[in-house]
């Protein structure tokens, strides 16, 4: 139902954008390029192969910043809103899809969390539309300037990266004020919603749970190792050397932010350093955290390793953080997500490195940056999105179709699971050499 759910959602934004009412010139767009939308808008990436200010006309705007909503929430938000509306009692199998949307454990408490998420979700929107409104209303009006503060509002909560700006932040990199209100929108879409409502709920229960104390330490480790790195390897680019410290360091955290699945940028990729490019891009494949809007690896995904990297390097069988035993099942699928995760990005570099044109000032850099930005649903770019081929906007569509729904939930819907029981026998055992 995910899966196919998501699919139809794009489908059905791919059609209607391909329509002239959605344009600005008024005629039809080429379906491909519409479904690429759609697929980005849903899924909440925000690469483009057509420019979302010039393009679209403010209807068409509207049908993105709808999708990006229902792709940043999740589509089973409809049915919630209908079922509360009408105060009808959800059906269990309803509860054990939103179970599963949500990569929850248990079915129980999944209706207050889902009606916990929409309440946490408007009022966020809202308070950063609100302190939005006091840079674009100045600037553009008051009409333009509230559309724009709720679109980006939006946008930005979602981790979507879409703008109405024709350039992202670029032009706005002094406006310090900007920058760090789009960064804190960013930041508290992709904390996942658990988090939100263990950390809201704290002073109550006097109690963090183990994904949330991992997912919070982990993002901790990435925002500020990211601000540290990118401090030292940007601090000669042309970009940001005309600026104040305060306008250097906004944009420098600014690019420690928006790689995790937020697609908004204040700098310009192709001028950044080599160094500066591979961390952009290993935040990228981690991404956010599990049940938030984000995609990717995600943030409990990359710290479950490392613990059991840190379990195997003490000679323990266990894996064991903040007092507690990480379950042999959370170990076994973290293992299994970053080795198909990491294939798949491997194997979509080489079918674009076939099928697309590499500038002759870029290398490998160009189209890998490409692949780890669409699967982890981030919209960031070197400039190769607008040239993609045909076969390239299919790739990448798929990454960030995968990249939104969840390899693990791809997969399960693709294959036939067996229902009988595992075997009551084994092989015998056998050592295999590691390393």
């Amino acid at each position: 139902m995910i899966a196919v759910g998501f699919f139809l959602l794009i489908l059905l934004g791919g059609s209607l954008l391909s329509l002239p009412y959605f344009s600005n010139s008024g005629e039809p767009t080429d379906f491909l390029d519409a479904f690429f939308t759609a697929t980005s808008a849903v899924c909440v990436t925000g690469l483009t192969t057509l420019n979302t200010a010039a393009h679209w006309n403010e209807a068409g705007q509207f049908l993105i910043m709808v999708m990006i909503e229902i792709g940043g929430l999740g589509f089973m938000v409809i049915p919630i809103i209908f079922f509360a509306l009408a105060k009808k009692k959800v059906s269990f199998s309803m509860r054990i899809v939103l179970k599963e949307a949500l990569n929850l454990e248990k079915v129980s408490g999944v209706m207050n969390l889902m009606l916990y998420i929409l309440k946490f979700a408007v009022l966020i929107q809202i308070l950063g539309a609100f302190a939005l409104s006091f840079t674009f209303v100045p600037t553009y009006g008051w009409s333009k300037g509230i559309w724009y503060s709720i679109f980006h509002a939006v946008s930005s909560f979602c981790n979507a990266g879409f703008d109405l700006l024709g350039d992202s932040l670029i032009n706005d990199q002094q406006n310090v004020y900007l920058i760090m209100v789009v960064s804190a929108l960013i930041v508290a879409g992709g904390l996942g919603f658990i988090v939100w409502r263990d950390l809201l709920s704290f002073r109550q229960i006097k109690k963090i749970t183990l994904h949330s104390k991992i997912a919070l330490t982990v993002t901790a480790v990435l925002l500020v190792g990211g601000f540290i790195i990118f401090l030292f390897t940007e601090k000669n680019a042309t970009h940001l050397v005309d600026g104040t410290w305060p306008q250097r360091l906004a944009n420098t955290f600014f690019m420690s932010v928006t790689p995790r699945t937020a697609g908004y940028t204040s700098v310009d990729y192709l001028h950044m350093s080599h160094a500066g490019l591979i961390m952009t891009m290993f935040l990228m494949y981690i991404g956010g955290t599990s049940g938030s809007t984000a995609g990717g690896l995600k943030t409990t995904t990359l710290g479950i390793l490392f613990i059991q990297m840190h379990a195997t390097f003490k000679g323990k069988t266990r894996a064991e953080a903040f007092g507690r035993t990480i379950r042999p099942a959370a170990v076994l699928r973290a293992l299994t997500l970053f080795f198909i995760t990491l294939t798949l990005c491997v194997t979509a570099i080489m079918i674009l490195s076939i099928t697309e044109t590499i500038p002759e000032t870029s290398g490998i850099e160009y189209i890998a940056f490409e692949v780890f930005s669409a699967f982890g649903t981030v919209g960031l770019t070197m400039g190769l999105t607008p040239d993609l081929t045909s076969i390239g906007k299919l790739v990448i569509i798929a990454l960030m179709y995968i990249g939104r729904v969840g390899v693990m939930t791809v997969v399960f819907s693709l294959l036939v699971k067996s229902n009988k029981a595992e075997a009551k026998y084994k092989y015998p055992e056998e050592s295999v050499l590691i390393g």
